[in-house]
Protein backbone atom coordinates (compact mmCIF):
# COMPACT_ATOMS: atom_id res chain seq x y z
CA UNK A 1 0.00 0.00 0.00
CA UNK A 2 1.24 3.55 -0.89
CA UNK A 3 1.17 6.60 1.53
CA UNK A 4 2.19 9.54 -1.16
CA UNK A 5 2.68 12.64 -0.71
CA UNK A 6 -0.90 14.12 -0.51
CA UNK A 7 -1.77 11.89 2.43
CA UNK A 8 -4.30 13.44 4.68
CA UNK A 9 -2.41 14.20 7.37
CA UNK A 10 -0.03 16.58 5.32
CA UNK A 11 -2.55 19.51 5.47
CA UNK A 12 -2.21 22.30 3.46
CA UNK A 13 -2.63 25.76 4.41
CA UNK A 14 -1.43 29.46 4.88
CA UNK A 15 -0.21 31.11 2.08
CA UNK A 16 0.35 28.22 -0.52
CA UNK A 17 -3.30 27.42 0.13
CA UNK A 18 -4.03 30.86 -0.96
CA UNK A 19 -3.90 32.62 2.36
CA UNK A 20 -5.75 35.59 2.71
CA UNK A 21 -2.46 38.75 1.53
CA UNK A 22 -3.00 39.89 5.09
CA UNK A 23 -1.21 37.01 6.55
CA UNK A 24 2.43 36.27 4.63
CA UNK A 25 4.53 38.90 3.43
CA UNK A 26 7.93 39.91 3.43
CA UNK A 27 11.06 38.83 5.42
CA UNK A 28 11.76 38.83 8.64
CA UNK A 29 11.43 36.66 12.22
CA UNK A 30 9.99 33.76 11.83
CA UNK A 31 6.71 32.22 14.05
CA UNK A 32 7.33 31.15 17.16
CA UNK A 33 6.34 27.54 17.56
CA UNK A 34 4.62 26.51 20.34
CA UNK A 35 6.59 23.64 22.46
CA UNK A 36 3.28 22.52 24.69
CA UNK A 37 0.41 22.52 22.42
CA UNK A 38 2.12 21.03 19.36
CA UNK A 39 -0.29 23.15 17.58
CA UNK A 40 0.38 25.48 14.32
CA UNK A 41 3.32 28.33 15.14
CA UNK A 42 1.52 31.50 16.47
CA UNK A 43 1.88 34.25 13.57
CA UNK A 44 3.00 37.58 13.71
CA UNK A 45 1.85 40.51 15.82
CA UNK A 46 -0.87 42.04 13.73
CA UNK A 47 -1.99 39.04 11.43
CA UNK A 48 -4.58 36.60 11.45
CA UNK A 49 -4.78 33.18 12.64
CA UNK A 50 -3.70 30.68 10.38
CA UNK A 51 -7.02 28.32 10.84
CA UNK A 52 -8.89 26.18 7.97
CA UNK A 53 -7.86 27.22 4.55
CA UNK A 54 -10.38 28.42 1.88
CA UNK A 55 -9.39 26.11 -1.24
CA UNK A 56 -10.17 28.80 -3.48
CA UNK A 57 -8.24 31.84 -2.35
CA UNK A 58 -5.35 29.50 -4.44
CA UNK A 59 -2.84 31.74 -6.15
CA UNK A 60 -0.63 31.92 -8.72
CA UNK A 61 2.78 32.97 -7.74
CA UNK A 62 1.86 32.54 -3.99
CA UNK A 63 1.71 35.46 -2.04
CA UNK A 64 4.60 34.19 0.18
CA UNK A 65 6.57 33.44 -3.13
CA UNK A 66 10.78 34.08 -2.64
CA UNK A 67 12.54 35.26 -5.81
CA UNK A 68 16.42 34.73 -4.72
CA UNK A 69 19.03 36.28 -6.87
CA UNK A 70 22.38 35.73 -5.95
CA UNK A 71 24.77 38.64 -6.67
CA UNK A 72 28.53 38.93 -5.86
CA UNK A 73 27.78 40.37 -2.49
CA UNK A 74 25.58 37.76 -1.54
CA UNK A 75 21.80 36.84 -1.60
CA UNK A 76 18.75 38.89 -2.17
CA UNK A 77 15.28 38.50 -1.59
CA UNK A 78 12.18 39.79 -3.64
CA UNK A 79 8.73 39.40 -3.19
CA UNK A 80 6.00 39.29 -5.11
CA UNK A 81 2.49 41.33 -4.11
CA UNK A 82 -0.19 39.85 -2.66
CA UNK A 83 -2.03 36.96 -3.38
CA UNK A 84 -5.28 38.92 -4.50
CA UNK A 85 -3.46 40.21 -7.25
CA UNK A 86 -3.56 37.01 -9.16
CA UNK A 87 -7.04 36.29 -8.88
CA UNK A 88 -9.38 38.08 -11.22
CA UNK A 89 -11.30 41.26 -10.79
CA UNK A 90 -9.52 41.61 -7.04
CA UNK A 91 -7.17 44.29 -6.00
CA UNK A 92 -4.40 43.60 -3.70
CA UNK A 93 -4.45 44.13 0.11
CA UNK A 94 -3.98 47.79 0.85
CA UNK A 95 -1.23 47.41 3.48
CA UNK A 96 1.37 45.25 4.20
CA UNK A 97 1.17 41.61 5.19
CA UNK A 98 3.34 40.73 8.21
CA UNK A 99 6.29 38.55 7.92
CA UNK A 100 6.27 35.26 8.56
CA UNK A 101 10.13 33.98 7.31
CA UNK A 102 13.49 34.59 8.52
CA UNK A 103 15.52 37.32 6.11
CA UNK A 104 18.87 35.78 5.27
CA UNK A 105 21.54 38.49 5.69
CA UNK A 106 23.72 38.66 2.77
CA UNK A 107 27.21 39.67 5.47
CA UNK A 108 26.45 36.84 7.32
CA UNK A 109 29.34 33.49 7.90
CA UNK A 110 29.28 30.71 6.11
CA UNK A 111 29.31 27.79 8.05
CA UNK A 112 31.98 25.20 8.61
CA UNK A 113 31.61 21.61 6.90
CA UNK A 114 32.82 20.53 9.85
CA UNK A 115 30.39 22.29 12.01
CA UNK A 116 27.80 21.33 10.04
CA UNK A 117 28.56 17.57 10.27
CA UNK A 118 29.18 17.86 14.04
CA UNK A 119 25.30 18.89 14.15
CA UNK A 120 24.13 16.48 11.88
CA UNK A 121 26.23 13.01 12.19
CA UNK A 122 23.93 12.01 15.07
CA UNK A 123 20.79 13.07 13.48
CA UNK A 124 21.43 11.06 10.31
CA UNK A 125 22.07 8.14 11.98
CA UNK A 126 18.61 8.24 13.52
CA UNK A 127 17.01 4.18 13.38
CA UNK A 128 13.93 6.32 12.08
CA UNK A 129 15.33 7.33 9.10
CA UNK A 130 16.26 3.51 8.50
CA UNK A 131 19.74 2.50 7.15
CA UNK A 132 19.83 4.17 4.20
CA UNK A 133 19.59 8.21 4.29
CA UNK A 134 21.36 10.05 1.97
CA UNK A 135 22.57 14.17 2.32
CA UNK A 136 23.62 16.68 0.63
CA UNK A 137 23.88 20.61 2.33
CA UNK A 138 25.51 23.38 0.04
CA UNK A 139 25.75 26.71 0.49
CA UNK A 140 24.00 28.98 -1.81
CA UNK A 141 26.29 31.67 -2.15
CA UNK A 142 29.53 30.09 -2.86
CA UNK A 143 28.24 26.31 -3.57
CA UNK A 144 30.00 25.05 -0.97
CA UNK A 145 29.47 21.30 0.10
CA UNK A 146 28.87 21.06 3.98
CA UNK A 147 27.61 17.72 4.11
CA UNK A 148 27.90 14.63 1.91
CA UNK A 149 27.16 11.15 2.86
CA UNK A 150 25.53 9.12 0.07
CA UNK A 151 25.18 12.78 -2.18
CA UNK A 152 25.50 11.81 -5.35
CA UNK A 153 23.41 8.04 -4.84
CA UNK A 154 20.17 7.77 -6.55
CA UNK A 155 17.64 7.38 -4.07
CA UNK A 156 13.64 7.15 -4.23
CA UNK A 157 13.02 10.72 -4.31
CA UNK A 158 8.99 10.64 -3.74
CA UNK A 159 7.02 13.67 -4.54
CA UNK A 160 10.39 15.72 -4.32
CA UNK A 161 10.47 14.97 -7.82
CA UNK A 162 8.49 17.60 -8.26
CA UNK A 163 11.07 19.96 -8.61
CA UNK A 164 13.01 18.55 -11.61
CA UNK A 165 9.81 18.39 -12.97
CA UNK A 166 9.24 22.51 -11.87
CA UNK A 167 12.80 23.17 -13.26
CA UNK A 168 12.92 21.11 -16.37
CA UNK A 169 9.23 22.27 -17.47
CA UNK A 170 10.12 26.06 -16.97
CA UNK A 171 12.76 26.01 -19.06
CA UNK A 172 11.44 24.22 -22.07
CA UNK A 173 7.99 25.35 -22.00
CA UNK A 174 9.28 29.12 -19.88
CA UNK A 175 6.58 30.91 -17.15
CA UNK A 176 4.05 32.28 -19.78
CA UNK A 177 3.69 29.02 -21.75
CA UNK A 178 -0.43 28.39 -21.43
CA UNK A 179 -1.90 24.96 -22.51
CA UNK A 180 -4.60 25.25 -25.07
CA UNK A 181 -7.51 23.25 -25.25
CA UNK A 182 -9.72 23.39 -29.19
CA UNK A 183 -12.82 22.51 -30.82
CA UNK A 184 -12.77 22.25 -34.46
CA UNK A 185 -15.01 20.79 -36.89
CA UNK A 186 -15.68 17.34 -37.60
CA UNK A 187 -15.95 15.26 -40.66
CA UNK A 188 -20.10 15.46 -41.07
CA UNK A 189 -22.26 18.79 -40.63
CA UNK A 190 -22.93 19.32 -36.60
CA UNK A 191 -20.02 16.97 -35.64
CA UNK A 192 -18.16 19.16 -33.21
CA UNK A 193 -14.26 17.80 -32.12
CA UNK A 194 -12.61 18.15 -28.82
CA UNK A 195 -8.91 17.88 -28.64
CA UNK A 196 -6.93 17.79 -25.05
CA UNK A 197 -3.98 20.19 -25.18
CA UNK A 198 -2.94 18.60 -21.86
CA UNK A 199 -4.16 20.98 -19.55
CA UNK A 200 -5.16 19.15 -16.23
CA UNK A 201 -6.76 22.27 -14.60
CA UNK A 202 -9.81 22.39 -16.99
CA UNK A 203 -13.05 23.11 -15.70
CA UNK A 204 -16.49 22.20 -16.87
CA UNK A 205 -17.61 26.30 -15.33
CA UNK A 206 -16.44 28.68 -13.49
CA UNK A 207 -17.97 26.30 -9.85
CA UNK A 208 -13.89 24.33 -10.82
CA UNK A 209 -11.45 23.20 -8.65
CA UNK A 210 -8.78 24.98 -10.04
CA UNK A 211 -9.15 28.94 -9.42
CA UNK A 212 -8.59 30.95 -12.79
CA UNK A 213 -8.78 27.48 -14.99
CA UNK A 214 -9.62 27.66 -18.55
CA UNK A 215 -13.68 26.93 -18.86
CA UNK A 216 -15.71 24.20 -21.40
CA UNK A 217 -18.53 26.86 -21.28
CA UNK A 218 -16.44 29.47 -22.47
CA UNK A 219 -15.16 27.07 -25.63
CA UNK A 220 -18.91 25.89 -25.91
CA UNK A 221 -20.13 29.67 -26.44
CA UNK A 222 -17.44 30.31 -28.58
CA UNK A 223 -18.36 26.93 -30.41
CA UNK A 224 -22.00 28.20 -31.06
CA UNK A 225 -21.23 31.29 -32.17
CA UNK A 226 -18.63 29.55 -34.86
CA UNK A 227 -21.64 27.30 -36.11
CA UNK A 228 -23.93 29.95 -36.29
CA UNK A 229 -27.23 28.35 -37.04
CA UNK A 230 -25.71 24.56 -37.56
CA UNK A 231 -26.72 22.77 -34.22
CA UNK A 232 -23.67 20.46 -32.98
CA UNK A 233 -25.18 16.93 -33.24
CA UNK A 234 -22.11 14.75 -32.15
CA UNK A 235 -18.85 15.42 -29.30
CA UNK A 236 -15.61 13.54 -30.98
CA UNK A 237 -12.94 13.11 -28.29
CA UNK A 238 -9.45 13.66 -29.15
CA UNK A 239 -7.05 12.74 -26.65
CA UNK A 240 -4.32 11.58 -29.03
CA UNK A 241 -1.71 14.06 -27.68
CA UNK A 242 -0.92 11.58 -25.01
CA UNK A 243 0.41 7.76 -25.86
CA UNK A 244 1.88 4.88 -23.96
CA UNK A 245 -0.11 3.59 -20.56
CA UNK A 246 -2.36 5.80 -18.52
CA UNK A 247 -0.24 4.57 -15.17
CA UNK A 248 3.21 4.93 -14.80
CA UNK A 249 5.60 1.64 -13.94
CA UNK A 250 6.54 1.65 -10.67
CA UNK A 251 3.02 3.17 -8.76
CA UNK A 252 1.29 1.10 -6.02
CA UNK A 253 -1.11 -0.89 -7.21
CA UNK A 254 -3.64 1.26 -4.63
CA UNK A 255 -2.26 4.81 -6.80
CA UNK A 256 -5.13 4.45 -9.57
CA UNK A 257 -7.83 3.68 -7.25
CA UNK A 258 -6.63 5.44 -4.60
CA UNK A 259 -7.25 9.10 -5.09
CA UNK A 260 -3.98 10.76 -5.13
CA UNK A 261 -3.41 9.71 -9.36
CA UNK A 262 -5.29 9.03 -12.00
CA UNK A 263 -5.64 7.66 -15.64
CA UNK A 264 -3.41 10.45 -17.44
CA UNK A 265 -5.17 11.83 -20.57
CA UNK A 266 -4.39 14.48 -22.36
CA UNK A 267 -8.47 15.77 -21.75
CA UNK A 268 -9.42 16.18 -18.61
CA UNK A 269 -11.46 18.51 -16.06
CA UNK A 270 -10.07 19.43 -12.56
CA UNK A 271 -7.59 16.57 -12.64
CA UNK A 272 -10.30 13.68 -13.16
CA UNK A 273 -12.15 14.95 -9.84
CA UNK A 274 -15.54 12.67 -9.68
CA UNK A 275 -17.14 14.48 -7.19
CA UNK A 276 -16.22 17.98 -7.33
CA UNK A 277 -18.23 19.54 -4.40
CA UNK A 278 -17.17 16.68 -2.05
CA UNK A 279 -12.84 16.81 -3.12
CA UNK A 280 -13.30 21.07 -2.51
CA UNK A 281 -15.06 19.80 1.16
CA UNK A 282 -12.37 17.69 1.50
CA UNK A 283 -9.63 19.46 0.51
CA UNK A 284 -10.93 22.45 2.58
CA UNK A 285 -10.25 20.18 5.80
CA UNK A 286 -6.70 18.98 4.68
CA UNK A 287 -7.43 15.98 2.89
CA UNK A 288 -5.75 15.90 -0.44
CA UNK A 289 -7.32 12.63 -2.02
CA UNK A 290 -9.89 12.49 -4.12
CA UNK A 291 -12.24 9.48 -6.46
CA UNK A 292 -10.62 9.82 -9.83
CA UNK A 293 -12.91 8.89 -12.78
CA UNK A 294 -11.93 5.71 -15.31
CA UNK A 295 -11.91 7.49 -18.32
CA UNK A 296 -10.89 11.48 -17.73
CA UNK A 297 -11.22 11.97 -21.79
CA UNK A 298 -14.79 10.81 -22.12
CA UNK A 299 -15.70 12.31 -19.05
CA UNK A 300 -14.59 15.95 -19.94
CA UNK A 301 -16.37 15.20 -23.73
CA UNK A 302 -20.08 14.40 -21.65
CA UNK A 303 -19.89 17.68 -20.23
CA UNK A 304 -18.56 19.32 -23.11
CA UNK A 305 -21.99 17.97 -24.78
CA UNK A 306 -24.58 18.67 -22.43
CA UNK A 307 -23.14 22.47 -22.58
CA UNK A 308 -23.73 22.14 -26.45
CA UNK A 309 -26.74 20.78 -26.03
CA UNK A 310 -25.53 16.91 -27.34
CA UNK A 311 -26.95 14.00 -25.79
CA UNK A 312 -24.35 12.15 -23.75
CA UNK A 313 -24.53 8.74 -26.00
CA UNK A 314 -23.50 10.83 -28.85
CA UNK A 315 -19.82 11.30 -27.32
CA UNK A 316 -17.46 9.00 -29.15
CA UNK A 317 -13.32 9.00 -28.85
CA UNK A 318 -11.65 9.87 -32.42
CA UNK A 319 -9.41 11.67 -33.98
CA UNK A 320 -9.69 15.61 -35.13
CA UNK A 321 -10.10 15.93 -39.51
CA UNK A 322 -6.86 17.24 -40.96
CA UNK A 323 -7.66 21.21 -41.40
CA UNK A 324 -7.36 22.17 -44.89
CA UNK A 325 -5.22 25.64 -45.97
CA UNK A 326 -8.33 28.02 -45.78
CA UNK A 327 -9.39 25.96 -42.20
CA UNK A 328 -10.17 29.39 -40.19
CA UNK A 329 -11.65 31.32 -42.73
CA UNK A 330 -14.22 28.27 -43.70
CA UNK A 331 -14.74 27.48 -39.67
CA UNK A 332 -18.07 29.67 -39.63
CA UNK A 333 -19.21 26.94 -42.50
CA UNK A 334 -18.23 24.19 -40.48
CA UNK A 335 -15.29 23.43 -42.49
CA UNK A 336 -13.57 19.78 -41.50
CA UNK A 337 -10.53 20.52 -39.19
CA UNK A 338 -11.61 24.49 -39.31
CA UNK A 339 -10.96 25.82 -35.84
CA UNK A 340 -14.33 26.76 -33.71
CA UNK A 341 -12.40 28.15 -30.68
CA UNK A 342 -10.18 28.16 -28.22
CA UNK A 343 -9.41 28.01 -24.31
CA UNK A 344 -6.19 28.57 -22.62
CA UNK A 345 -4.95 27.07 -19.40
CA UNK A 346 -3.11 29.49 -16.22
CA UNK A 347 0.49 30.29 -17.46
CA UNK A 348 2.68 27.40 -16.35
CA UNK A 349 4.05 29.70 -13.60
CA UNK A 350 0.83 29.16 -11.82
CA UNK A 351 0.62 25.85 -12.78
CA UNK A 352 3.90 25.07 -10.96
CA UNK A 353 2.54 26.77 -8.16
CA UNK A 354 -0.58 24.67 -7.84
CA UNK A 355 1.96 21.55 -8.39
CA UNK A 356 4.30 22.34 -5.68
CA UNK A 357 2.22 24.35 -3.46
CA UNK A 358 -0.41 21.33 -3.34
CA UNK A 359 1.53 18.58 -4.21
CA UNK A 360 -0.40 17.83 -7.27
CA UNK A 361 0.12 14.61 -8.74
CA UNK A 362 -2.17 15.12 -11.66
CA UNK A 363 -1.03 17.92 -12.47
CA UNK A 364 2.64 16.96 -12.22
CA UNK A 365 2.11 14.41 -15.00
CA UNK A 366 0.57 16.93 -17.11
CA UNK A 367 3.62 19.31 -16.97
CA UNK A 368 5.84 16.43 -17.12
CA UNK A 369 4.31 15.44 -20.88
CA UNK A 370 4.41 19.27 -21.28
CA UNK A 371 8.60 18.52 -21.65
CA UNK A 372 8.38 16.00 -24.19
CA UNK A 373 5.79 17.83 -26.11
CA UNK A 374 8.54 21.04 -25.97
CA UNK A 375 11.23 18.73 -27.44
CA UNK A 376 9.21 17.18 -30.00
CA UNK A 377 9.32 13.71 -28.19
CA UNK A 378 6.27 11.27 -27.62
CA UNK A 379 3.76 12.83 -24.89
CA UNK A 380 4.53 9.57 -22.77
CA UNK A 381 5.34 8.37 -19.47
CA UNK A 382 8.48 7.32 -20.93
CA UNK A 383 8.92 10.27 -23.23
CA UNK A 384 8.46 12.90 -19.76
CA UNK A 385 11.12 11.30 -18.33
CA UNK A 386 14.01 10.92 -21.04
CA UNK A 387 12.92 14.19 -21.93
CA UNK A 388 12.98 15.59 -18.55
CA UNK A 389 16.47 13.89 -18.07
CA UNK A 390 17.92 15.67 -21.32
CA UNK A 391 17.03 19.18 -19.92
CA UNK A 392 18.06 18.09 -16.74
CA UNK A 393 21.56 17.38 -18.25
CA UNK A 394 20.90 20.60 -20.35
CA UNK A 395 20.99 22.84 -16.96
CA UNK A 396 24.12 21.51 -15.86
CA UNK A 397 22.81 19.14 -13.42
CA UNK A 398 24.59 15.85 -12.18
CA UNK A 399 22.64 13.64 -14.22
CA UNK A 400 24.56 10.18 -13.89
CA UNK A 401 22.31 8.72 -11.13
CA UNK A 402 19.02 10.80 -12.49
CA UNK A 403 16.08 8.12 -13.52
CA UNK A 404 12.63 9.63 -14.17
CA UNK A 405 9.29 7.24 -15.12
CA UNK A 406 7.14 9.71 -13.88
CA UNK A 407 6.50 13.52 -12.80
CA UNK A 408 4.70 13.19 -9.97
CA UNK A 409 7.69 10.85 -7.46
CA UNK A 410 4.40 8.19 -7.42
CA UNK A 411 7.18 5.47 -9.11
CA UNK A 412 9.33 3.65 -6.76
CA UNK A 413 11.35 3.48 -9.89
CA UNK A 414 12.76 7.31 -9.82
CA UNK A 415 16.32 7.87 -8.87
CA UNK A 416 17.51 11.17 -7.62
CA UNK A 417 20.80 12.23 -5.88
CA UNK A 418 20.43 14.50 -3.10
CA UNK A 419 23.09 16.62 -4.79
CA UNK A 420 21.11 16.90 -7.91
CA UNK A 421 18.94 18.45 -5.76
CA UNK A 422 20.61 21.32 -4.15
CA UNK A 423 22.56 22.43 -7.25
CA UNK A 424 19.17 22.55 -8.80
CA UNK A 425 17.74 24.74 -5.95
CA UNK A 426 20.84 26.92 -6.13
CA UNK A 427 20.74 26.96 -9.86
CA UNK A 428 17.22 28.77 -9.17
CA UNK A 429 18.67 30.78 -7.34
CA UNK A 430 21.91 32.20 -8.85
CA UNK A 431 20.07 34.42 -11.52
CA UNK A 432 21.77 32.90 -14.44
CA UNK A 433 18.11 30.94 -15.59
CA UNK A 434 15.51 33.53 -14.14
CA UNK A 435 12.38 31.49 -15.37
CA UNK A 436 13.71 28.95 -13.02
CA UNK A 437 13.34 31.32 -9.84
CA UNK A 438 9.69 31.00 -10.00
CA UNK A 439 9.76 27.58 -8.48
CA UNK A 440 10.13 28.84 -5.39
CA UNK A 441 6.74 30.40 -5.07
CA UNK A 442 4.71 27.21 -4.25
CA UNK A 443 7.10 25.65 -1.82
CA UNK A 444 5.99 25.40 1.58
CA UNK A 445 7.23 27.12 4.82
CA UNK A 446 7.79 24.98 7.92
CA UNK A 447 5.17 25.09 10.67
CA UNK A 448 3.21 27.67 8.29
CA UNK A 449 1.72 26.33 4.85
CA UNK A 450 1.65 23.84 2.67
CA UNK A 451 2.83 20.08 3.37
CA UNK A 452 4.82 21.93 6.46
CA UNK A 453 2.12 23.13 7.59
CA UNK A 454 1.93 21.04 10.45
CA UNK A 455 5.31 20.00 10.67
CA UNK A 456 8.41 22.02 12.86
CA UNK A 457 6.06 22.57 15.75
CA UNK A 458 7.71 19.81 17.87
CA UNK A 459 9.93 21.68 20.88
CA UNK A 460 12.93 19.09 18.60
CA UNK A 461 12.35 20.61 15.60
CA UNK A 462 10.72 24.06 16.42
CA UNK A 463 13.80 25.90 15.08
CA UNK A 464 13.17 25.35 11.93
CA UNK A 465 9.71 27.02 12.10
CA UNK A 466 9.98 29.85 9.80
CA UNK A 467 13.75 29.09 8.74
CA UNK A 468 13.02 26.40 6.22
CA UNK A 469 11.23 27.09 3.13
CA UNK A 470 10.98 23.00 1.23
CA UNK A 471 9.20 20.36 -0.76
CA UNK A 472 8.68 17.13 1.23
CA UNK A 473 7.92 13.94 -0.48
CA UNK A 474 6.56 10.40 0.97
CA UNK A 475 5.55 6.99 0.03
CA UNK A 476 5.10 4.36 2.24
CA UNK A 477 9.14 3.03 3.05
CA UNK A 478 10.07 6.98 2.20
CA UNK A 479 10.38 9.68 2.90
CA UNK A 480 12.08 13.05 1.07
CA UNK A 481 12.86 16.72 2.29
CA UNK A 482 14.58 19.30 -0.01
CA UNK A 483 14.59 23.25 0.10
CA UNK A 484 16.48 26.41 1.85
CA UNK A 485 16.52 26.82 5.16
CA UNK A 486 18.03 29.89 6.85
CA UNK A 487 20.64 29.46 9.51
CA UNK A 488 21.05 31.10 12.85
CA UNK A 489 23.61 33.59 11.68
CA UNK A 490 21.06 34.37 8.75
CA UNK A 491 23.27 32.49 6.05
CA UNK A 492 21.53 30.90 3.61
CA UNK A 493 21.98 27.09 2.73
CA UNK A 494 20.24 24.64 0.52
CA UNK A 495 19.82 20.90 1.30
CA UNK A 496 18.27 17.31 0.77
CA UNK A 497 17.48 14.45 2.68
CA UNK A 498 16.35 10.79 0.88
CA UNK A 499 16.22 7.99 2.97
CA UNK A 500 14.17 4.98 0.83
CA UNK A 501 13.96 2.20 3.83
CA UNK A 502 12.48 3.44 7.01
CA UNK A 503 10.19 1.56 9.24
CA UNK A 504 6.96 1.25 6.88
CA UNK A 505 4.94 2.05 10.28
CA UNK A 506 6.96 4.89 11.06
CA UNK A 507 5.43 7.69 9.52
CA UNK A 508 5.72 10.36 12.32
CA UNK A 509 8.77 9.18 14.01
CA UNK A 510 10.71 9.53 10.48
CA UNK A 511 9.08 13.18 9.86
CA UNK A 512 9.82 14.20 13.12
CA UNK A 513 13.55 13.01 12.53
CA UNK A 514 13.92 14.98 8.95
CA UNK A 515 12.69 18.17 10.37
CA UNK A 516 15.31 17.75 13.12
CA UNK A 517 17.94 18.00 10.55
CA UNK A 518 16.57 20.89 8.81
CA UNK A 519 16.09 23.06 12.04
CA UNK A 520 19.50 21.78 13.41
CA UNK A 521 20.50 23.78 10.31
CA UNK A 522 18.56 26.54 10.92
CA UNK A 523 19.71 26.63 14.75
CA UNK A 524 23.31 26.96 14.45
CA UNK A 525 26.23 28.62 12.90
CA UNK A 526 28.40 25.98 12.55
CA UNK A 527 31.54 27.64 12.64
Amino acid sequence: MSVPEAHPDNRLTGPEQGAPPDRVGPTGQPPAASADSGSHAPVPSGSTSPGRPRRWLLPAVLAAVVLLALAAVGVTVVWSGPAAEWRAGEQPAAQPPPAVLTAADQNAPEPAAAGVRAVLDPLVGSAALGDRVNVSVTDVATGSTLYDQGADIGTVPASVTKLVTAATVLAARGPGHRIPTRAVAGAAPGEVVLIGGGDPTLAVDDTGFYPGAARLDELAAQVKAALGGVAPTRVVVDSSLYSGPVHAPGWDDDIPTGGYGSAITALMTDGARSDLEQAKRDHDDGAHGAERVKEPDLHAGAAFARLLGVPEDAVKRGPAPEAGADASAGATAGAPGGELGVVQSLPMVRLVDIMIADSDNVVAEALARQVALARGQPASFSGAGESMEAVAGELGLPVDALTLTDGSGLSRANRISPSLLTDLIRLAADGSRPELTTLFGGLPVAAWSGTLADRYTDVAAQAGAGAVRAKTGTLTGVHAIAGLVTTADGRLLTFAVLTDRTPADGLEATRLELDRIAAALAACGCR
